[in-house]
């Protein structure tokens, strides 16, 4: 491309991203001719970040001219234009930090960003049942961060990540459900280990009553994402651990939901214990990827008298 920034660069030069840049962000071009992104570091960071394992990127840190630096490098050059856009949004979020462990931190977790976007591949984004489903986690989610605090909301939130059950404690564990108001009584259980029993603890059902409608009421997934994002900006090293759980999710800020709003009803809470609708655990042999519904009117004698908050703070 003519207009690429890595014209003219061999292993031996840089090109400086951004002159009037608070930190030392270059273009560069490594081993195999592979084009990169380097972020140049006086010293060594205070903490070893984990860096991410992309498909098609290299991330490592490297001594260069006697100096440690990031190097982001690209192994398909295909993808060049891409990859571009990748790095000018990494180094925009890295010149907004306070100093520069931040801004290696920003660097990192804006490319483990990325990373998930790419993997998810939605390029349609998510499903409208799949709205429902994150718009429900997302509100039990808040209720969380008001009760415990935004560390151990964002902590717990571990369905995104591939977990068994959405929300993991000290001692309990909650799945959340929603489904449509006039909808028949039930919820759809995807698999047998979403309601099995863990040793050592309580396992709680969240069941949300979540409506859609192309109408004015309602807000947006955007809306809903937005307002749950504003309770974790306060402390770095917590936004980006939320940034984390919500791109796994396959949200992308980027795709349209803007035409479909939606409205939280009434959320209910059961226990469950021996005697409620389920399929055990272990499955037989030779039985596997086990889908199911349960009737929420067979729930009704596990359902929580209490608040489910004090439910989780028992189990601490």
């Amino acid at each position: 491309m003519d207009n690429s920034p890595w014209k003219g660069l061999d292993p031996s030069n840089a090109r400086r991203v951004n002159n009037n840049g608070h930190y030392d962000f270059f273009w560069v071009v490594v081993e195999n001719g592979m084009p990169g992104l380097m972020l140049r570091l006086p010293t060594e960071p205070e903490s070893k970040l984990k860096l991410p394992e992309l498909k098609n990127i290299i991330a490592s840190f490297r001594i260069i001219s006697g100096r440690l630096a990031l190097v982001i490098a690209l192994k398909e050059s295909s993808q060049a234009e891409l990859f571009e856009t990748l790095c000018r949004d990494v180094v925009k979020s890295g010149e907004e930090a306070k100093n520069l462990d931040e801004a290696l931190s920003r660097v990192i977790h804006r490319t483990k960003r990325w990373h998930h976007l790419l993997r998810a591949g939605h390029s349609d984004g998510l499903s409208v049942e799949e709205q429902r489903g994150l718009i429900g986690e997302l509100a039990f989610l808040r209720d969380l961060v008001v009760t415990f605090g935004a560390n151990t909301a964002i902590e717990a939130w571990k369905g995104p990540s591939g977990a068994p059950k959405d929300f993991e404690f000290i001692g309990c564990c909650v799945e959340v459900k929603t489904r449509r108001s006039a909808a028949v009584p039930s919820v759809s259980i995807s698999s047998a280990d979403q309601l099995a029993d863990f040793d050592g603890g309580r396992l709680f059902l969240n069941v949300t009553n979540v409506e859609s409608a192309i109408v004015p009421e309602g807000i947006t997934l955007h809306d809903y994402v937005n307002l749950t994002d504003s309770l974790f900006q306060e402390e770095h090293h917590i936004y980006t651990k939320w940034e984390d759980v919500i791109y796994s999710t396959g949200y992308d800020p980027q795709n349209k939901y803007d035409d479909r709003r939606w409205l939280i009803r009434s959320t209910s809470y059961f226990e469950v214990i021996d005697g409620f609708p389920r399929i055990p655990c272990p499955l037989p042999l030779g039985v596997q990827n086990a889908r199911y519904s349960i009737s929420l009117d067979a729930c009704t004698p596990f359902q929580l008298s209490n608040n489910i908050f004090e439910s989780i703070r028992e189990c601490f």
